[in-house]
């Protein structure tokens, strides 16, 4: 079943991808906007709260800012801390990320149990990007904040690497482009992983307002109560994630 929770100002708040580390806002109006997100996927039945730790958040984006290699992202601060939250909240054992570059999306889930702002231990975090030389840029923008190595960067096609997967994914992030059919990828990924997605899985998309036309099918699929029991359209800025749960 489909939901949907909007900001008020989403169409107007935005970023500079060459600059994502411009503030945009008062932290203190991000936080309220990113709680009131929060509060929809708990009435959905995604999230079991919204407590997460600010100061370890604060960590994780300072130590992003000050070390990555980031040459532009559509991940706006209000999604950086949804994406941080989330897994800050559900504490995936298994996070997979596809569709990485750089590793900024990466870190934005995987630096709830890594780095400066790790709040968790998980027993696996994959990033996937298919282009060699930014899976290289990525693995090393996320050692500079993950000494442990724990943090694992694959440079692969992410259908494959899914299907191919024999663990439970309990988190699985999707912003990859595919050749010849962009975002329309991700409905491909996740028909992949579905056999390592169990009951309480989460599944988080990004651009599902910006490129919803080319993401119809898909959002079609995962807002299906008989692949996915709910789905909600969290548009805290003009690029949207889809947050499902299985």
């Amino acid at each position: 079943m489909a939901q949907r929770f909007e900001a008020s100002d989403w169409q107007t708040y935005k970023m500079d991808f060459q600059h994502p580390h411009r503030e945009i806002e008062p932290v203190e109006r991000e936080i309220a906007i990113v709680d009131k997100a929060l509060d929809a996927l708990i009435s959905a039945g995604i999230l079991p709260h919204k407590e997460y730790d600010h100061e370890r958040f604060r960590a994780h984006r300072a130590a992003v800012r000050d070390l990555f290699e980031i040459p532009w992202t559509a991940i706006t601060p209000r999604l950086q801390r949804v994406l941080y939250a989330i897994n800050a909240i559900t504490q995936p054992r298994v996070m997979v990320a596809t569709g990485i570059f750089c590793g900024n999306t990466y870190i934005s889930n995987a630096g709830a149990a890594i780095g400066p702002g790790a709040c968790y231990t998980a027993s696996r975090l994959v990033g996937i990007e298919i282009k060699p030389d930014e899976a290289a840029r990525a693995r090393r923008n996320v050692a500079r904040v993950d000494p442990t190595g724990v943090g694992e960067i694959v440079a692969m096609d992410g259908v494959a690497w899914l299907r191919d997967c024999t663990e439970e994914i309990d988190l699985l992030y999707l912003d990859a482009n595919g050749a010849g059919k962009g975002k329309s990828i991700y409905l491909d990924m996740v028909q992949a992983a579905l056999h390592s997605l169990r009951p309480g899985s989460i599944v988080l998309a990004h651009n599902s307002q910006n490129d919803s036309g080319t993401l119809a099918d898909y959002l079609a699929f995962m807002r299906d109560p008989k692949q996915f029991r709910e789905s909600v359209n969290v548009v805290v800025d003009d690029q949207g994630l889809e947050v499902s749960i299985r």
